[in-house]
């Protein structure tokens, strides 16, 4: 379907995984890539730019980390973005500029464009978050089935099989998601759309949609 490639979903420049993604159709297909993309993109940044902290930890120098965060490799954190305590990156994780991860928050196998926020004890794995997207304190991606089946986009009538066991959410550019909300395995919500707090969500959210916290979904006026 062609309302969620990643043409459809994202503003590419506001990513260094812009490579990346343009080599792909749906941006699920990059998440087995990011780890090697970061450590090959790592090998390029500027040491003017970027200070290499432990092993394939390359961070800004102009980000701010508390020093009760935790980062594994391998990860790159953007300009100017802020990494608040106790939060949890366990590595595969590009971070891009002007981001915000919040105090608790565990970031996995993830791409960050800039200018998102993760601020609120959020749980992000094996997912892409797009150009000024946001999550609200306590959403969460759920990133594996219960039954641990491979996950299946569901669009419109169409199934969608990605052959992938790990798949959180794929979040277009400035997505809104309300507080203590869960986007369940294979959620993809396209641009510039809304979810209520406390909302279970799955399947495919149109761009410029409101989901309710009844799974009732209405274009956005």
């Amino acid at each position: 379907m062609s309302n969620i490639t990643v043409n459809d979903l994202y503003t590419l420049s506001e990513t260094k995984a812009e490579p990346l993604l343009e080599s792909v159709t749906y941006p699920w297909e990059a998440l087995p890539k990011i780890k090697e993309f970061i450590l090959e993109l790592g090998k390029t940044l500027s040491s003017d730019e970027y200070e290499k902290r432990g092993e394939d930890v390359w961070i800004h120098k102009t980000a701010k980390v508390f020093d009760s965060a935790y980062i594994a490799g391998p990860t790159i954190i953007g300009a100017n973005t802020e990494v608040r305590q106790c939060a949890f990156i366990r590595g595969s994780a590009l971070v891009g500029e002007n981001c915000v991860v919040g105090n608790s928050t565990e970031l996995k196998n993830v791409i960050l464009f800039n200018n998102v926020q993760v601020p609120h004890y959020n749980y992000v794995g094996d997912s892409v978050l797009g150009y000024k997207s946001h999550m609200g304190a306590g959403s969460i991606t759920s990133n594996v089935k219960s039954d641990k089946a491979l996950v299946v986009v569901h669009n419109e009538g169409e199934n969608i099989e990605t052959g992938l066991k790990k798949f959180g959410a794929m979040l277009g550019d400035n997505v809104e998601v309300g507080c203590n909300s869960v986007l369940n395995p294979g959620t993809v919500i396209g641009k510039e759309s809304n979810v209520y707090p406390t909302s279970c969500v799955r399947g495919v959210i149109p761009e410029r949609s409101i989901h309710k916290n009844n799974g009732e979904v209405v274009k956005k006026r």
